[in-house]
């Protein structure tokens, strides 16, 4: 048995379901049933409220980045990290978890910029997910590691002393992390994915962030994606690069409500005893690092135990992101899929005020999220037919009411930007111009796709079905894109 499991067992909801408050069904019914409701008034009405569906669309998204932007004013007045701890500051052990499966090609300098740190892990070890690749050759070859027979760990590297090779079957990213968890002594933990390169200082940054603060048991870093170099990568990565950009800042503004629940465990930082607590990851969720935090502000709420969880702003890494549109929809139909697994699992926080404003605040959002992307879909499809049968009055009206929504959202984007900067240091491909013409065309483009892989998710979620399938990487396999991506995230 692992040490995992007593806490799994005692605090899943998923294997133990708890009862539902009245509120939680309520607000978890209330998305579909406004859907029902605005898209019948499509049906009797033939003016701009015939297109109430696309009008609580932009009003709710409206709401959210008023929100947003409310939370963010702490970092228009300090535009800075927080102050790192003193010269006598003692940090404490910290080892690096790399689950990986076939990431032969980005192993060496995934490991080899964990190493680099000014302040790197004490241990890292290599959660091998039954790769079948050439795995085994690159670790032999630059580490000088023997191939450890299934289940069991390496020796330490006679090359990079603090390397382990950690060799299990293939069940999994979240099965490969708590295999791994047992083997650490350190305090702290960091998981990092294989196909994730850390900037110079952001271990240092994420050190200072556990040392500074007690309570916090779980942290993660800032990403920044990266996809290759052809002309369909290039535009990805400049989508997503203005994504990420609104998504961290957004982590940071329900940081400021003790909301956070979103920690990217492609780069993410947790107390260890904390994480065995609870139970470790769930094997059984397409986003495991997502429900576990869950798990950790459900604990911590239950037990009135003072835990924290955080997004630090100068720990950057960049990541390999999806680089054409099947494998981006196949990446937001696993987050969707997933995000509505541990969204119905903790149904029971909903709503709830025993669980503070993450269940009275985040949780409430949450619930409504479930449904946006399918709003987004069919007010775009309601518009389409409007066009089609030529109702163009009525159409002018709504490209008012769209191009309004254009200019707040382009008046936040600029905005934000520089705060993002000046948080977290970094500004290499977050040009002003290409903002503004990202935000007039990502309505009618990237955002669509965005919300259709969303509504696969909902397809994967309601079938249990919804892993990644085959990966190709586009960035970490091209020297020169890897060789920018550590200019612009250590710049």
């Amino acid at each position: 048995m692992s040490i995992l499991d007593p806490g799994f067992r005692a605090l899943s909801p998923r294997l133990s379901p708890r009862p539902v408050p009245w509120m939680g069904i309520v607000l978890g019914w209330a998305g579909p049933v406004l859907l029902v409701i605005l898209l019948w008034q499509s049906l009797i009405r033939s003016s701009l409220f015939g297109w109430s569906v696309g009008l609580a669309y932009i009003g709710y998204d409206t709401f959210l980045l008023a929100f947003t932007a409310v939370q963010l004013w702490p970092l228009r007045q300090s535009m800075r990290a927080t102050p790192p701890p003193s010269a006598q500051t003692s940090y404490a052990r910290l080892g690096a978890i790399v689950a990986a499966h076939n990431e032969a090609p980005s192993l060496q300098i995934t490991i080899d910029t964990l190493a680099g740190q000014d302040l790197p892990p004490e241990v890292i070890l290599l959660a091998d997910d039954g790769s079948t690749d050439d795995s085994a050759q690159v670790l032999r070859v630059a580490y000088g590691l023997e191939q450890p027979a299934i289940g069991q760990m390496s020796a330490p590297s006679p090359v990079l002393p603090a390397l382990r090779w950690l060799r299990l079957p293939h069940g999994g990213k979240a099965r490969a992390l708590n295999a791994a968890i047992p083997q650490l002594d350190t305090e702290l933990l960091l998981t990092v994915d294989a196909d994730t390169l850390l900037a110079p200082g952001a271990l240092r940054a994420m050190r200072d962030a556990f040392a500074a603060e007690p309570e916090l048991v779980a942290a993660t870093g800032v990403l920044v994606p990266i996809c290759g170099t052809r002309p369909v990568e290039r535009l990805f990565q400049w989508f997503q690069r203005y994504e990420y950009v609104r998504n961290f800042l957004s982590r940071f503004a329900w940081m400021q409500q003790d909301g956070l629940l979103l920690i990217s465990g492609a780069f993410a930082g947790f107390r260890r005893q904390a994480v065995i607590t609870v139970g470790g990851f769930d094997a059984d969720c397409m986003v495991e690092d997502y429900e576990l935090i869950h798990r950790m502000h459900r604990h911590a709420h239950e037990t009135g135990i003072d835990w924290r969880v955080r997004v630090v702003g100068r720990a950057i890494a960049s990541t390999d992101a999806p680089a054409s549109p099947m494998a981006f929809m196949r990446q937001r139909r696993r987050w969707f899929g997933g995000f509505l697994q541990t969204q119905h699992w903790n149904r029971d926080m909903v709503g709830n005020p025993a669980f503070g404003t993450l269940g009275t605040r985040m949780l409430v959002v949450k619930a409504l999220d479930t449904a946006q992307p399918i709003f987004g879909l069919v007010a775009f499809g309601i518009l389409v037919s409007l066009l089609v049968r030529g109702h163009l009055p009525l159409v002018g009206a709504i490209a008012a009411v769209m191009l309004g929504k254009v200019a707040i959202d382009l008046t936040f984007h600029l905005w934000s930007i520089a705060l993002y900067r000046r948080w977290t240091g970094q500004g290499d491909g977050l040009g002003l111009g290409p903002a503004l013409v990202a935000s007039f065309f990502e309505p009618f483009t990237f955002q669509l796709l965005r919300h259709a892989g969303a509504c696969w998710g909902w397809i994967a979620f309601l079938s249990g079905g919804g892993g990644w399938g085959k990966q190709r990487r586009t960035a970490l396999g091209d020297a020169s894109v890897v060789a920018r991506s550590a200019e612009t995230v250590g710049s």
